[in-house]
């Protein structure tokens, strides 16, 4: 993400892991942010991770690297930008905790700070220097997946109508929005969470291109991606021609929800003593995969082939003795501790360091739906890049992330150009 984010940020190449730098460490690249704020147009970052994560730094801050998360969050303050949205600081004091708070460093930086959606929604125009965390962030500093958020929490939508209303000005405004925690499920296998976060994105997408609507001539929308991730897959071997997206609707919530629910059996459970009958019912009731016995199955199955729909969804998603054997391996393989980190490659190639439970379930799920996946990381797929607006017509065609980045720019009137040396 971080050298993927600098390409689009500034129009250049750099190392993996590398924020804003050349692969010397010792270059700074100027963004496209960095130059639209000193034009005198105002400029805003929202992203449903932390702020400080590798995305959203790259179009403020500088570093050799994307762990550098206490140093970025001082340059987000430095940087005086105009709206900062989302998760929060990951290590806002420090990665020992005895460092001032980057938060209370954002505020002597002249930065309203904003903590509860009551405050945020009372954000009136003409304020400036915002800095907006949602109330609820998980241990990375994220917002909650849009399936598993609650009424307290903001939409990114809401974040970025409410990015819109503080920048619009006569001179102008830039803002990059990030639906990061598409990537978060990518990489986790988790469908119904990823489709879920897309579409929560494609209501902010919805937000700039209604402005853009009243702004024609003088506003241009881009959406891309960094990067694929996962593979994700739309056909499987197991479902042939076929897909069954409405089987995901199961899905109550995240993987990451599903992970909390299921501590509490870990607990008091080992791989000895735990049992796959256990949790079967908290699986039903999560995932609405459910086991049947053989007098059910056949009853199940002789209706289903009469048309009963009833029949026919409560047979979609009946677990398999394949299915079964997958989640007795990966109870005993999550009760040993083995997601913690993959201990060896065939656990890792099966699980990907995730709570091993969790992913045999998302994967049953999803083969089931027909989607497929091949990584637990990023790849190389082409991303799309959807323009609409002032200047779309220099976007067709196929070409390199760091076009993106210059494209944007000659829109704008910028130049790449280094920072520093």
């Amino acid at each position: 993400s971080a050298p993927a984010a600098t390409a689009l940020a500034s129009g250049y190449k750099t190392d993996n892991g590398v924020i804003g730098m050349d692969p010397s460490k010792r270059v700074r690249f100027k963004n496209i942010a960095e130059m639209a704020h000193e034009k005198g147009i105002k400029v805003g970052i929202v992203t449903s991770v932390s702020l400080d994560h590798a995305t959203p730094a790259s179009f403020y801050a500088h570093q050799p690297s994307r762990k550098d998360y206490y140093e970025i969050s001082r340059q987000l303050a430095d940087s005086g930008f105009d709206y900062f949205a989302g998760g929060g600081f990951v290590q806002p004091t420090g990665k020992k905790k005895d460092k001032p708070s980057s938060i209370e460093y954002a505020k002597s930086k002249g930065y309203l700070f904003v903590n509860s959606k009551r405050d945020f929604l009372n954000l009136k125009k003409g304020t400036s220097r915002v800095l907006v965390f949602n109330p609820d962030l998980d241990k990375d500093a994220a917002m909650p997946y849009a399936m598993d958020r609650n009424g307290g929490d903001m939409s990114l939508a809401e974040l970025t109508e409410k990015g819109i209303e503080l920048l619009d000005n006569p001179r102008g405004f830039f803002m990059m929005v990030e639906g990061g925690k598409i990537d978060w499920a990518c990489h986790a296998n988790d469908a119904a969470a990823s489709i879920r976060d897309t579409l929560a994105f494609d209501e902010a997408v919805r937000k700039a291109l209604a402005f853009a609507a009243k702004h024609p001539g003088e506003t241009l929308v881009v959406v891309t991606g960094d990067h694929e991730c996962g593979g994700m897959t739309l056909g499987f071997a197991g479902t042939r021609y076929d897909s069954f997206f409405e089987k995901l609707l199961a899905q109550k919530g995240s993987y990451q929800a599903f992970d909390a629910k299921f501590a509490a059996y870990k607990k008091g459970h080992t791989s000895a003593n735990g049992k796959l009958e256990d949790v079967l019912p908290l699986v039903e009731s999560f995932f609405g995969l459910k086991k049947l016995d053989g007098a059910r199955m056949k009853t199940v199955e002789k209706l289903a082939a009469l048309g009963d729909r009833t029949s026919r969804d409560e047979l979609a998603l009946a677990l398999s003795p394949r299915e079964l054997k997958a989640l007795e391996e990966a109870l005993k393989a999550s009760l040993a501790g083995e997601q913690v980190k993959a201990k060896d490659e065939n656990t890792y190639l099966i699980y990907g360091g995730y709570e091993p439970f969790t992913i045999a379930l998302t994967h049953i799920l999803n083969n089931k739906a027909g989607i497929g996946w091949t990584s637990y990381s990023h790849t190389g797929v082409p991303v799309p890049v959807f323009v609409a607006g002032q200047g779309q017509e220099i976007f067709n065609g196929y070409y390199d992330n760091t076009d993106v980045a210059r494209k944007m720019m000659a829109v704008m009137g910028f130049n790449p150009a280094f920072a520093s040396r």
